[in-house]
């Protein structure tokens, strides 16, 4: 069926129709929090900091909560950043150093630099606390703190509307979720009105919405402050020794107490909760790629007039190579980005990012293959995680046999597996048994380990 004419002229233009923004959204000031670890991700994140996990083929983690800023109107951000953040400032630099800062439009790095005393961040609250100046130096009227590490399309300006509409002093970004979910999240119990009356982190018994008795109200990691209250809050919290300095468990209860503290709920059109996930554990990293692989997925990554932004790596068009009976290069229901060569092998229902090789008589199934990869002839791989620049010796098997697999790779409970270049014995980042390595190597020793590849800012 063709396409109508509007959606076709849209197409056609090499250009999208950007919002600038309004008068709200110019006295706003966005923070990303994008310092955390991700340790439930294993070792995708052993040597990058979560946000900049790769994603959906081409993007990175961290692309979304920022294209959802610049498709809002909202274009004053800074991204603070603290764990191994190289590989995510590297990424910030190239993909998104195009606004200019003459005019207000920036994404500023702000890294943990012990502006007030010798420590680090100590939680998400300190993070903003120790960068109290440079957010003052904005004057903006209102704050938006956001988690960098959340797949999902929203618009903030409408929850921003509804902020300054409600008269609140915190506003909280939620979804509807099963009780079991909830468990992993902040839950909040409201009035009919929104208001905020409880709020529990991680609770082992969640309370459910009144009236859904199987669904509960968690956060998204989405908080819109006003300014003179956000600096407040900072300033109290900070005072106090036995805070952990986090917003879930410290500044949002606290808030609850004595300020107007509204619940803003993340919906669709027809009323719905509309598509969020959290990819925090390697089982629903792996789930929201694959879920890109429907015919129509939730997450709409065609959406002109929603593009998601990021850094375009200058690669060929993707290559399906051979077409004889017993080896035919093809990918059914599968996402394959640039640079990608399928020569002779069979893909369904994976995701298959740039600059990856697959080789004749290979098998790939329900996988997410992360940049750069090389896998040989006569492979079968199923339900895994390959890391970045990982080499797959030809005639390797991974997905079939659980009890093989954890012998070599890590393997979740429900069966998916991760494969990082480490664990194949490609050591591509040095570390201190690799130290220990080279000293013996330098000593001239018989008995040393495999010579080590230097550490290169393509990898991570």
């Amino acid at each position: 069926m063709a396409v109508n004419t509007i959606i076709q002229a849209k197409k056609y233009r090499y250009y999208t129709d950007a919002n600038m923004g309004s008068e709200l959204t110019h006295k706003t000031l966005v923070l990303i929090l994008a310092g955390g670890a991700g340790s439930r991700l294993k070792g995708l994140t052993k040597w990058r900091a979560k946000p900049a996990v790769p994603f959906g083929g081409k993007y990175r983690i961290i692309d979304f909560a920022l294209s959802n800023c610049v498709n809002s109107g909202l274009r004053r951000i800074g991204v603070l950043t603290q764990y191994k953040s190289h590989s995510l400032i590297r990424h910030l630099q190239r993909a998104w150093s195009f606004m200019r800062a003459e005019i207000g439009e920036f994404v500023e790095i702000i890294p943990a630099q012990q502006r007030l005393d010798a420590g680090w961040y100590r939680g998400t609250a300190d993070a903003l606390y120790q960068n109290i100046d440079i957010i003052r130096r904005h004057a903006p009227e209102y704050v938006i703190v956001l988690g960098g590490d959340h797949i999902y399309s929203m618009d903030y300006s409408k929850m921003l509307v509804e902020h300054v509409r409600s008269s609140a002093d915190l506003t909280i970004g939620c979804i509807e979720t099963s009780r079991e979910e909830a468990k992993n999240f902040g839950v909040m119990s409201i009035d009919e009105h929104f208001r905020i009356k409880e709020f529990t982190e991680k609770p082992s018994n969640p309370e459910t919405i009144p009236g859904k008795s199987d669904l509960c109200l968690a956060s998204m990691g989405i908080y819109i402050f006003s300014t003179a209250y956000l600096y407040a809050s900072l300033i109290d919290d900070a005072e106090k020794m036995d805070s952990s300095h986090d917003f879930g468990k410290d500044i949002v209860p606290n808030s609850i107490k004595h300020c107007n503290v509204v619940a803003y709920p993340f919906l669709n059109q027809d009323g719905k909760p509309d598509y969020w996930r959290d990819v925090g554990n390697v089982d629903s990293y792996w789930e929201a790629n694959i879920e890109l692989c429907a015919v129509e997925p939730e997450l709409n990554l065609y959406n002109r007039d929603w593009p998601i932004w990021t850094y375009q790596s200058q690669s060929p068009p993707a290559k399906f190579v051979f077409d004889d009976d017993d080896a035919r290069g093809q990918a059914i229901d599968t996402l394959v980005s640039g640079g990608v060569i399928i020569s002779g092998a069979k893909v369904k229902r994976s995701v298959i990012f740039f600059n990856t090789e697959i080789e004749r008589g290979s098998m790939i199934k329900d996988s997410v293959i992360l940049p750069k990869v090389s896998i040989g002839k006569n492979c079968r791989i199923t339900r895994t995680v390959i890391d970045k620049a990982c080499v797959i010796d030809d005639g390797t098997v991974i997905g079939e046999d659980p009890e093989a697999d954890k012998k070599r790779f890590f393997v979740t409970e429900s069966g998916i597996v991760l494969v990082t270049p480490e664990m194949l014995g490609q050591h591509l980042y040095i570390s201190k048994d690799h130290h220990s390595n080279e000293k013996k190597i330098a000593e001239g020793a018989e008995d040393s380990a495999a010579t080590v590849v230097d550490d290169s800012p393509l990898i991570s």
